[in-house]
Order: C-alpha cells, then sequence, then structure tokens
C-alpha cells in the first residue's frame, strides 16, 4: 500500500485523487483497499476495451514472449500489419507511429511545415488551430493548444501559430494569408469540454483547405477508434482530412500514437522525423488487436446505440436535476454541462460511492468509458449520479 512517504518520489504534475487502482477487468477497477468501481473515464479515453480484455491480454503476452523492441533500422511485421489497418479503414495514405498523441502531433506539424516548404519556400510555415483546443504537452503541441491557462508559465511558445475561435468561418477565413500551411482542428473538443465541430464548419474548411492548398489535419487523438460512433471522427462530416493523428485508444492501454497522411502528403524523407520507441513490435501487437475488436460486425453501431441510450439517460437526469444545463457529445465521449463555476465536488463525491468521471473546464463532467460498457453499467452509473445530485442538494 502507498504511504504519504512513497509519494515524495514523484514530480506533483496531477492533482491526484486519493485512490490507489491496483487491479481492473471490463468496466471496473480496484484500488488496494479492495473497493471496487465503474470506471467511466477509462485513462481518459484510452482502454478502449476495457481493463485487461483477453484479446489485448493476450496479444502483449505472446508478443513479449518473441520480441519486444527493436530498432527502426529494421522492419517488423507488426508494425507494417496495423499501418495497412489503419490506412485500409480510414483514406489510404502512409503511417508514422510514435508513443503519444503529443508526440503525434509533434509529427503532423512537423510534415505540415516540411510539405508547405518543398512546395513553396519556408515562408508558409504558420498553422492556425481552435481557442479552446488540446494538443498536447510538448512544445509544438502545446503551442497549438488555444487556452492560455497551458501556456502560463513556459513562454516564450513556438512562433507561427494562430487561435481562431471553434465554429466560427468567418475569423477562419479573415485569419488565411499566404504564410498559413495547415488548419489544426478537433472534431469535437475534448478538453475543452465536448464541444462538436458543425458540419458546416468542417465541410468549410476542407473547402479553405483545398482552394489554398492548406493542409488540414485532425486531430483524433481522443476521438479516434470508435470513441465517437465511427472509426474516426472525421467520418461524421463527409470530409477526408490530409493527415490525422492517433494515441489514446489506439493502444487499448499501451502506448502508441500515429500519424496518418494521405500519401501525397506524407513527405518525410529519412532523417525528417524518427522516433526510437515508435511502432515497436509490442505497442502493434496491442494496435492490431484493438482494431481487431473494434472493427468486428456490429461493434461501431453498438457504440453509436448505447451512447444514445447513456445521453437518452442524463436528459432525464436533467429533467429531474435543474443543476444539468446542457449535454452533448457524440457516441461514448459525452459532456455534462453543469449550471455551476466549479464541478470538481460531483466527481469526488461519485467516486465515493463507486463511479469514476472527471471534470473539465471547470463545470463539465466527462464520461468516456470503455466501449464495451454495457447498458447495465450505464443504468448504475445513472443511479449514483442521481444519488450524488440529491445528496447534494440539486
Amino acid at each position: 500500500m502507498i504511504t504519504f512517504e512513497d509519494k515524495k518520489y514523484l514530480m506533483n504534475t496531477y492533482s491526484r485523487y486519493p485512490i490507489t487502482l491496483v487491479e481492473g477487468k471490463g468496466t471496473k477497477v480496484w484500488d488496494d483497499k479492495g473497493n471496487v468501481y465503474l470506471d467511466f473515464i477509462a485513462g481518459i479515453a484510452v482502454n478502449s476495451l476495457g481493463h485487461c480484455h483477453p484479446a489485448l491480454v493476450n496479444a502483449l503476452k505472446n508478443q513479449s514472449e518473441k520480441l519486444i523492441h527493436c530498432s527502426n533500422l529494421y522492419w517488423n511485421e507488426n508494425q507494417i500489419e496495423l499501418a495497412k489497418i489503419i490506412a485500409e479503414n480510414s483514406f489510404g495514405g502512409k503511417v508514422f507511429f510514435a508513443n503519444s498523441g503529443a508526440e503525434a502531433n509533434e509529427g503532423a506539424i512537423k510534415l505540415a511545415r516540411k510539405y508547405a516548404s518543398l512546395k513553396y519556400g519556408d515562408k508558409r510555415h504558420k498553422v492556425i488551430s481552435a481557442k479552446n483546443s488540446f494538443h498536447g504537452r510538448t512544445f509544438g503541441a502545446l503551442t497549438a493548444t488555444g487556452q492560455e491557462k497551458y501556456h502560463k508559465g513556459f513562454g516564450p511558445l513556438l512562433s507561427g501559430f494562430k487561435y481562431v475561435p471553434f465554429n466560427d468561418i468567418d475569423a477562419l477565413y479573415e485569419a488565411i494569408d499566404d504564410e498559413v500551411c495547415a488548419i489544426m482542428l478537433e472534431v469535437v473538443q475534448g478538453e475543452g469540454g465536448i464541444h462538436e465541430a458543425t458540419p458546416e464548419y468542417i465541410k468549410a474548411v476542407r473547402e479553405i483547405c483545398d482552394e489554398n492548398d492548406i493542409l488540414f489535419i485532425i486531430d483524433e487523438v481522443q476521438t479516434g477508434i470508435g470513441r465517437t460512433g465511427k472509426l474516426f471522427g472525421y467520418e461524421h462530416y463527409g470530409i477526408t482530412p490530409d493527415i490525422m493523428t492517433l494515441a489514446k485508444g489506439l493502444g487499448g492501454g499501451f502506448p502508441i500514437g500515429a500519424i496518418v497522411a494521405k500519401e501525397d502528403k506524407a513527405v518525410f524523407q529519412p532523417g525528417d522525423h524518427a522516433s526510437t520507441f515508435g511502432g515497436n513490435p509490442l505497442a502493434c501487437a496491442a494496435g492490431i488487436a484493438v482494431m481487431n475488436e473494434i472493427t468486428k460486425t456490429g461493434f461501431l453501431e453498438s457504440i453509436v446505440k448505447k451512447g444514445e441510450y447513456f445521453k437518452e439517460k442524463l436528459k432525464n437526469l436533467k429533467e429531474k436535476h435543474s443543476v444539468i444545463k446542457e449535454i452533448r457529445g457524440k457516441g461514448l465521449m459525452i459532456g455534462c454541462q453543469m449550471d455551476m463555476k466549479e464541478a470538481g465536488d460531483i466527481v469526488t463525491k461519485a467516486m465515493e460511492k463507486g463511479l469514476l468521471i472527471n471534470c473539465i473546464s471547470h463545470n463539465v463532467l466527462r464520461f468516456v468509458p470503455p466501449l464495451t460498457v454495457t447498458e447495465e453499467e450505464i443504468d448504475t452509473a445513472i443511479i449514483i449520479l442521481d444519488d450524488v445530485f440529491c445528496e447534494m442538494g440539486f
């Protein structure tokens, strides 16, 4: 059991809740005191198949007994197979593997600048992203993130980035000049509060990019791998990006990230970009197992059904508790806007009753359970939330 003394060895980068998780199975996790919880945060949209799914466990176990890591100086079969699965289930093109969403976004920014440099010279280097966005914590991804609270204390940030209001096409038009090489967006802003892009906006962005030979980068780190009810979030909008980035759910809990680019945009050459651990056999074995499960017949349809079921139950809860202001999201990526300045206490009280969720943007409850969650487990979560709201006088 972890003691206060043990904690001194970790940097203080997270405001952690006072429980230590030691085991998980499906949608449930256990702490070191034997308490059981329904996990509706799933490693922040990472445990796509739930905890310790047999297909994922077996893939990792079998691969770990053969080859855990080899350098990208050599080919490895799993990397090729996973790249093929992703390409054939998206818009084709080529894949580069990294270890996280931030790394994938860093690589996407580099790729866009490289493409523009080859065609137009170094003048085309600016990246436009949205206010309230989140793209990661490393310097390029951090600078692309349109939230000042994440920038504070880390200046000067990188040059060549602009921010525009989300879903405001006029503001985007005004931001375009001959120095812009890419527009980088989430189709659902995750950390920003589960805000969806409108179909009209995304289609207009695609048109702007086509007209100006600007690359459209879609950050699918949180929306990808089935989270929204489509394999990739962009599929809801009838367009394809030039580049998309993946991570989180792709490994089902094992660290992996990816850049996927249309073939004519995948201009990296040897020496332009690299990753020591990116695409190693063990990570790619995890990715293959996850993709094979999620692309099974009926799996994505089940996410849509369960997402609608969950939102309907939350709407019923809203009729009973006026503190719920709005429910939004796609698939099993759902935000519940609360009519209060800070909703952190709700998260704590839900945890005490056996439900793990989190709060983003101060007053939005985020629900991103495993994609394997059942309607019965959703019912249990609703009962717990109802109890919490009643006890808090809402």
